[in-house]
């Protein structure tokens, strides 16, 4: 009888070969969330620590979710002792420096922080920033991984907003916050360098974007890859100039800023960005799609691109949701 070794939060148990992962762990009284225990509800869905799970265990699950061994603990009968756990720990944090800050429109700052110890990451993950006093807000990544041991950020100011206008006046360059590790699951995959990129998004959804085009372009992405940024009006837009160098570096690389209101200026299209891609791109079959910004726009997006032919697995979303404010 081949017996394998789970480890799950420093805690090991021993899984029958008859048994899957799910199994070991709710016969050791270690309730995971599960459900149908098929592979369809993906409830039971668990991280591989230091070994890739066998292949089958995650049938159904995205790219990136494979990428970062993460495995459906009900499909799962271990080749080999495992060390698990139930996804990115979210509650360790690192110190960083603040090292940057330069303004990128009237109400979006660029904010870069050196951190030796950050783990891994990926430009389109985000991670939680959290102060001294405890208040914590997660960004997304900007930069590309090549910047190993710094992150940058764009961080719009809100009215009331406790973290951004506190990040925004009082943030000095040498002050410290903590950095959680990274976390998401919107960012460049590599493998498939021919595959048609769309990206689209509203105001500082523009942050991972960038970051996740800078990556494939950097690794020799061919296929076309066309970014949409859209904002109420041209004072929201920002990074014109970049993109639009970056445009005419790459031809595979397709620039649209966007405004829904107000006029538009030269070489701006007027509509919401997700709309005017919609309608410029009627077939998504074979595409990979990446949608950060306001929750609306995600949510229609990712519904247009799924009806457009755009498999369930390539749509990749990260809606921006506002934290708590300050009382007015």
């Amino acid at each position: 009888m081949s017996l394998k070794k789970i480890t799950f939060n420093d805690r090991q148990i021993i899984c029958q070969e008859e048994d899957t992962v799910l199994d070991a762990l709710l016969r050791a009284q270690i309730d995971i969330p599960h459900a149908c225990r098929q592979g369809v509800c993906q409830s039971c869905m668990l991280r591989s620590l230091q070994t890739a799970p066998p292949p089958a265990a995650q049938n159904g699950l995205k790219d990136v979710l494979r990428h970062q061994n993460y495995f459906l603990a009900c499909l799962c009968y271990p080749q080999q002792d495992m060390s698990v756990s139930l996804g990115a720990d979210s509650g360790a944090f690192a110190t960083a420096t603040v090292v940057g800050k330069d303004m990128l429109n009237a109400d979006t700052l660029r904010l870069t922080l050196q951190c030796p110890d950050i783990p891994d990451y990926y430009a389109g993950q985000f991670v939680n920033l959290k102060r001294a006093d405890g208040l914590t807000r997660s960004y997304s990544i900007s930069n590309n991984r090549k910047q190993r041991h710094k992150l940058e950020f764009h961080i719009r100011r809100l009215a009331g907003g406790r973290f951004s206008e506190w990040a925004h006046a009082e943030l000095a360059i040498g002050d410290s916050l903590a950095v959680s590790a990274a976390q998401g699951l919107c960012y460049y995959l590599p493998g498939r360098a021919a595959q048609s990129l769309l990206l689209i998004g509203s105001g500082s959804g523009l942050a991972p974007l960038a970051g996740i085009i800078s990556e494939a372009l950097d690794q020799g992405h061919t296929g076309p890859i066309h970014l949409y940024h859209g904002s109420r009006n041209m004072a929201g837009l920002y990074w014109t100039a970049e993109m639009r160098r970056l445009a005419r570096q790459y031809p595979n690389f397709h620039y649209s800023p966007c405004v829904s209101g107000g006029e538009a200026g030269q070489g701006v299209c007027k509509g919401r960005a997700h709309e005017l891609a919609m309608s410029a791109l009627p077939d998504l079959k074979g595409w990979r799609i990446y949608l950060c910004g306001h929750p609306d726009m995600v949510h229609q997006a990712k519904r247009q691109a799924f009806l457009k032919g755009a498999a369930f697995q390539d749509i990749h979303a990260d809606a921006f949701h506002i934290g708590a404010t300050t009382p007015a």
